[in-house]
């Protein structure tokens, strides 16, 4: 199954995929990394398999010093991007999965354990040999979301609380003047990963929910699902407002933010609806910009800023990928895929006035003509 593509040097992308169905059947699975034909997508280069035990997409990127990083399962693996070939390895702690992981400014990468009963633990590691560079560091409460970071600040989106940890030279440190109590006394279930504005960071709630091959329907919590706003500055400074305003709304994914515009994207993906609203920073108020119902997104978004576009997908039994106008909602274009999956994962935008899109069955190139 395709998790994410990610840019290298010009005309270089690489795709990473895991295995599942040996997970039906209790086994442990792996991952692996392709450099691919940024046209035919034919893979270039291959990489071993690489250990991974727990099933969940992971994450992978380029580091400054030039080497990819994974983290799938419980393993993180350092390879050289001209060949793929392993130059480093590390189990994690922790017998779960760790859902993919940040890397701070000063070039640390922080992961963590995916977790729905058990506290998550905060591993920092030294991207030269993979050694821990601090004892983890516990949470205090479970955490499903992937980590968010600016600087060297990690935040974290707890099933409850989203909280913030400072790396200070030698460990992270908890922000004790920093934390948001987001769900409260309500029914609604935890948030998933968290983009950061400026001043601002945004998440939306109600993650629990019973995907298989889509989204659709598959809610748990009844309430509607919301989209979160809280200040960077000041985390009392926040507030919730219902998406669709539907039972049973649910994502899997984070709303997309344009700054330039101060537009927010939020959707909920067991209804079919899709919304903009524009933030009025001196009100601190959400403005409802725009509602398109019976589209089937629940997927990263992509966001290209001069022309104001946005990139999702739509699913319909099959999944298609629809360009909208991030002011008004319109539809500008639209492909289908063919894609038997809904995608939850990581598109990328390419190297030829196109982007690469994956949906979990499937990875597509699409072209913007």
């Amino acid at each position: 199954m395709t998790t994410m593509t990610v840019l290298g040097d010009p005309g270089e992308i690489f795709l990473l995929t895991h295995q599942a169905l040996r997970s039906r059947i209790g086994l442990p699975t792996t991952a692996q990394v392709e450099r691919i034909d940024p046209l035919t997508l034919r893979p270039l280069a291959r990489s071993p398999r690489l250990d991974g035990g727990p099933i969940w997409p992971g994450g992978m990127a380029v580091h400054r010093n030039g080497d990819l990083y994974i983290v799938y399962g419980r393993y993180i693996h350092r390879l050289d991007r001209a060949d793929l070939a392993v130059r480093a390895a590390a189990r994690l702690p922790v017998d779960q999965p760790y859902n993919s992981f940040v890397i701070l400014d000063s070039g640390l990468i922080v992961t963590k354990n995916l977790s729905v009963r058990s506290t998550a633990q905060l591993c920092v590691i030294d991207p030269d040999d993979l050694t821990m560079a601090c004892p983890p560091l516990d949470c205090g409460e479970p955490s499903v979301a992937r980590l968010s970071a600016v600087g060297n600040t990690v935040y974290v989106v707890g099933v409850r609380t989203i909280t913030r940890y400072h790396w200070d030279g030698t460990a992270l440190r908890r922000d004790d003047s920093w934390a948001c109590p987001y769900i409260g006394n309500s029914q609604r279930s935890h948030g998933w990963d968290a983009v950061i504005g400026d001043r601002h960071l945004w998440l939306m709630d109600n993650g629990q929910h019973r995907y298989r091959t889509s989204m659709v329907g598959r809610g748990v919590a009844q309430a509607p699902n919301r989209l979160i706003r809280v200040a960077l500055a000041e985390a009392e400074d926040w507030q919730g407002i219902d998406v669709s305003g539907l039972p049973g709304g649910s994502i899997t994914n984070p709303p997309l933010w344009d700054e330039a515009r101060q537009i927010v994207i939020a959707y909920d993906s067991a209804n079919r609806v899709i919304c903009g609203f524009r933030f009025e920073e001196e009100k601190r108020a959400l403005v409802p910009l725009w509602r398109q119902d019976g589209v089937g997104c629940a997927s990263h978004m992509l966001h290209f800023p001069e022309s104001g576009l946005i990139c999702t997908n739509d699913y319909q039994r099959r999944e298609a990928i629809v360009l909208l106008d991030i002011a008004s909602g319109a539809t500008v274009a639209r492909v289908e895929t063919g894609g038997f999956m809904q995608g939850v994962v990581f598109p990328s935008p390419g190297w030829n006035e196109d982007f690469y899109w994956c949906s979990m069955d499937q990875v597509t190139r699409i072209a913007l003509t």
